[in-house]
């Protein structure tokens, strides 16, 4: 059995690691990290898992945790997991983390979207980015310590557009996105701004222009593109519990057609267990892939204005979160990528 720690495993993206790793037929949770409930049982906190995880919290270290583990999940504010980053740690447990710390390789981009400084830039160049459809292969790969799970916004972003950007099909110098995600992306701590009479019945943008989701999503796609991308990224919250539907705008390539992009997307995506593929005209909806660790992906081609709409929807919560890391950890320890995930 692999031993399995979670440092912030109150949060709503640990917890959900918590539901999650409780079913995985080749995991033992061994450890649950929390600030916030220390020597509190963890059933006690989230009473649907009683009888499955009635372990007690402890406010351990990641040093401490991963002396006895061999997975630590960092569900994590930004900053923390790169402030106590050290060979030791790496030596003695693999790390997923879920925070922003080693998305990006460049600790001054970091420090620039982030507001602080990237504590362990000498593990940049060592994370590999943790987007499994896109990564598999150096995820696999072996000796990998530390995998940078992918942001939620991130994860559709990316996966809705990397198709069209890798095979030319739009033009990356136009492209626009919007994202709408449900309250528990801010994540479980209290805030005025997430109280429940100041989202319901309401839809705002946030983070207009410097969301810190941005270098993450143009980093990745200048990948796909194999030229620089930068992007105009506009985040909404909407008044939901959970999920995220993206939606991209682009000038199609002259000539592409509806045919170009289905034709594409089966290319990338046909055999991926976790990619849903709509037809031309269908629209994702965030009701579908609630609680799985799927993605939907459609789009729609306009011939009049020459743009295409690339559409994604996902549960920020397991795809954006959780379940990414999970299906991070089942590829690491060589284990079927699905294993675990599929209700």
């Amino acid at each position: 059995m692999i031993k399995a720690g979670i440092i912030g495993a109150t949060g709503y993206a640990g917890a959900e690691l918590v539901r999650l790793l409780s079913a995985h037929p080749e995991v033992e949770i061994a450890f649950l990290g929390s600030r916030s409930f220390d020597w509190q049982e963890f059933s006690s906190i989230f009473r649907d898992l009683a009888g499955v995880a009635d372990e007690k919290c402890s406010n351990m270290s990641l040093k401490e945790m991963a002396l006895g583990a061999d997975v630590v999940f960092t569900a994590t504010p930004q900053g923390f997991s790169s402030s106590e980053m050290d060979e030791e740690i790496l030596e003695n447990a693999k790390v997923i983390d879920l925070s922003g710390d080693f998305r990006l390789k460049d600790p001054a981009v970091f420090e620039k979207w982030y507001g602080i400084p990237q504590g362990a830039p000498q593990f940049l160049d060592e994370a590999v980015y943790g987007l499994c459809e896109i990564w598999r292969d150096e995820i696999k790969a072996p000796g990998v310590r530390l995998v940078a799970n992918p942001g939620c916004f991130t994860t559709c972003s990316i996966l809705t557009a990397w198709p069209a950007a890798a095979e030319g099909l739009i033009d990356t110098d136009t492209l626009v996105i919007d994202g709408k995600s449900g309250v528990s992306g801010a994540g479980r701590g209290a805030k005025v701004q997430n109280l429940f009479c100041e989202v319901n019945e309401s839809v705002k943008g946030y983070g207009l222009g410097n969301h810190r989701h941005t270098p993450e999503i143009e980093e990745q796609l200048s990948c796909a593109a194999g030229k620089p991308v930068t992007v105009s990224f506009t985040p909404y919250l909407v008044p939901m519990e959970r999920g995220i539907l993206i939606s991209e705008y682009a000038s199609m390539r002259p000539g592409a057609t509806g045919d170009d992009f289905a034709a594409a997307y089966e290319k990338y995506y046909g055999g991926e267990e976790f990619v849903r593929l709509l037809p031309e005209g269908v629209s994702p909806e965030t009701r579908w892939v609630k609680g799985t660790n799927t993605i939907e992906i459609g789009f729609k081609t306009d011939p009049r204005t020459g743009r295409v709409i690339l559409l994604g929807a996902i549960d920020n919560l397991v795809k954006g979160a959780a379940g990414q890391a999970v299906q991070n950890m089942n590829l690491l320890f060589g284990l079927p990528e699905g294993m675990g995930l599929h209700r």
